[in-house]
């Protein structure tokens, strides 16, 4: 006679990212002219016009880096991404924010995607996004230049974190007859002038003469690469597809916060340096 086996206690398998639904997450880069979003379980990257609604009534929620129409964002983003969101489960957001917006930004922002009901949101400096997305070395001292189409940022990163930072209400739709590219170039330059100025340590040195990390539209206009090149004498090198380099660095901060075991009790938003 044999003795029936034990029934084996039902132990919960954990899916692999990005099939878990309960793991569902959101990477997002709020532009000032395109808004992008990278979704767990997605291969595309979402690219589209920063308007509340298109057409003819468009607004502009969000313009040379600040959040002018909290609810118009929200209403943007539930237009673009909330048909999106799984039923079940609520996703781990990831937001890139302006390397000087501050404390005010990160407040509207978190504001407006609370339409997504997000369990938690972590906001992440664009230039640190940027260097995620090109895998730079972060051990060093690193240099990152954003050229959006609105705003320009220019920002020092030490052990992954911005120490120092500039921006210039000025980008590539800024682009006519009487603002040439040199004008961006010449803008940059006087920025990380600026900061070689004020660092009485030399890092900023060290940063530009390891080279400059160039991110936004502005990575792929060669007048603009060329002429910074000239002025900083130093590398100035292009992240691969720079115009989408800030929302695929927080698809990867992501997935690595996903793995880390830390995650899986944040209950409150918080600030990646």
């Amino acid at each position: 006679m044999t003795t029936p086996r034990e029934p084996r206690p039902l132990t919960a398998r954990h899916r692999s990212w990005p099939w878990c639904r309960q793991c569902s997450g959101i990477a997002l880069d709020l532009g000032s002219a395109r808004t992008r979003a990278w979704a767990s379980g997605r291969r595309m990257i979402l690219d589209v016009p920063t308007v509340t609604f298109p057409g003819r009534s468009a607004t502009y929620p969000i313009q040379r880096g600040a959040i002018v129409d909290t609810p118009g964002t929200a209403r943007m983003l539930d237009r673009l991404l909330g048909h999106r969101m799984p039923r079940l489960g609520r996703p781990l957001l990831i937001l890139t924010t302006p390397v000087l917006g501050g404390v005010a930004y990160r407040a509207e922002a978190r504001t407006a995607v609370e339409v997504l009901r997000p369990r938690t949101v972590l906001t992440v400096p664009t230039p640190r996004a940027v260097a995620m997305a090109a895998d730079a070395d972060l051990t060093r001292p690193l240099l990152v230049v954003d050229i959006g189409a609105h705003l320009t940022e220019v920002a020092l990163l030490a052990d992954g974190a911005v120490i120092d930072a500039r921006h210039t209400a000025l980008g590539t739709s800024d682009l006519d007859s009487l603002t040439p590219p040199a004008q961006i170039a010449d803008a940059v330059v006087e920025m990380v002038t600026t900061m070689l100025e004020q660092d009485h340590t030399s890092q900023t040195l060290d940063a530009l003469q390891r080279g400059a990390l160039l991110a936004g539209g502005g990575a792929l206009r060669p007048d603009i690469t060329y002429r910074l090149t000239n002025r900083l004498h130093a590398p100035v090198a292009p992240v691969p597809a720079p115009h989408t380099a800030a929302v695929r660095g927080a698809a990867k901060l992501l997935q690595a916060a996903h793995t880390h075991p830390s995650t899986t009790g944040i209950t409150d938003a918080a600030h990646l340096h």
